[in-house]
């Protein structure tokens, strides 16, 4: 069985404001990677490389 290949897709603009915007509003790892079609580590990884918080809790 051949292996994926790996890609590596770099953070735009966009996806930086999304990605705060969602995390303000408390969304969730899940709900986020989704609206950004990134894996949820991905999104744990990027986040806290900005320092954002990602806790749903109220």
């Amino acid at each position: 069985m051949a292996k994926k290949k790996k890609t590596i897709r770099h953070w735009t603009k966009d996806e930086l404001k999304t990605l705060k915007s969602l995390a303000k509003q408390k969304a969730g790892v899940t709900k986020i990677s989704k609206a950004l079609k990134r894996t949820p580590a991905a999104v744990m990884v990027k986040a806290s490389s900005l320092q954002i918080s990602l806790d749903t809790r109220g």
